[in-house]
């Protein structure tokens, strides 16, 4: 068999019917040359029917249990694969059949990551298209204190430049943003960065009311930048630093409000606020929700 030239890691957990549109996907790529490895973290649904229902060499699967901690399902993925060219698919996501062939096209005019865009997909209905980047907010400093622009399912990147800054960090006050820890430490090890601007995949948008989930990643993003400011060679202002924090406060608070949670969305728009009152988007969130709040 040929030799792969992408390994697609794919972890999943109880998505059985979500796992076959994304392999399906996969195996309706034009670009035929890859592997695939697929970690279930011992799903207790019909995943492994489905598995077993896929009859191509090219996909593996690994059982193995996590502990909540998605980095450690992917990294184990990345130890296992030979490929030159790393991608990534969460289990309920899929490609179009042109994103690999894109995607390398791109990379071998001297890039070491690429991603492009997609569409969100909530409750079974495309609600918008999604173009990341651009290249200009995709440096070091950019990504640490403006946003993340990068989506992890959008992304392929080269092996050797994952393995010069390191696989993804496992610690367990990052889970969430584990992809954006990876992402800046790619930037600042000098990774050349682009963005295709096409709709070459579909990211599931889950509608969860349950607070907790943003809370977790809105604290694990906070993580991810503390963890970063303590480690940065120069110190930075104290304008950006209150700034980023406000931010952070204010897209949980957003996440919180969208799930019709406002009485907690106040609180996370009142600290964005505090945190850097010279924020008019925070005033406006902080504003907007009172008026949801009280009506």
């Amino acid at each position: 068999m040929p030799r792969a030239i992408v390994s697609v890691i794919i972890p999943t957990y109880n998505q059985a019917d979500y796992l076959s549109e994304a392999l399906n996907s996969l195996l309706s790529q034009s670009f035929k040359l890859w592997e695939a490895f697929v970690v279930d973290n011992y799903s207790d649904d019909h995943t492994a029917t489905v598995l077993a229902s896929f009859n191509d060499s090219r996909i593996k699967t690994i059982q193995y249990s996590n502990n909540g901690i998605i980095a450690a399902s992917r990294n184990i993925a990345l130890k296992m694969s030979k490929a030159p060219f790393i991608a990534f698919l969460d289990s309920d996501d899929t490609w179009t059949s042109e994103k690999l062939s894109k995607c390398l096209k791109i990379l071998g005019e001297g890039f070491d990551l690429v991603c492009h865009g997609e569409a969100w997909v909530e409750n079974g209905s495309k609600t918008r298209h999604v173009l990341y980047g651009p290249a200009t907010l995709a440096t070091y400093e950019k990504l640490l204190f403006s946003r993340n622009c990068i989506s992890t399912s959008a992304v392929v990147l080269s092996r050797d430049f994952l393995k010069k800054v390191g696989l993804f960090c496992e610690s367990k006050e990052f889970v969430t943003a584990e992809d954006y820890d990876l992402w800046l430490r790619l930037a600042r090890g000098g990774a050349k960065i682009t963005f295709l601007n096409e709709i070459l995949g579909e990211y599931r948008v889950h509608s969860d009311s349950n607070s907790a989930k943003p809370l977790r990643n809105m604290r694990a993003i906070q993580a991810v930048f503390q963890h970063h400011l303590l480690t940065m060679s120069l110190k930075p202002s104290w304008w950006h630093v209150r700034r980023r924090s406000s931010l952070i406060y204010y897209e949980g608070a957003r996440s919180l409000q969208k799930n019709g949670n406002f009485s907690r969305a106040y609180y996370y728009f009142f600290k964005s606020v505090i945190s850097f009152p010279f924020c008019a988007r925070c005033w406006v969130g902080l504003c907007s929700n009172l008026f949801k709040f009280n009506y």
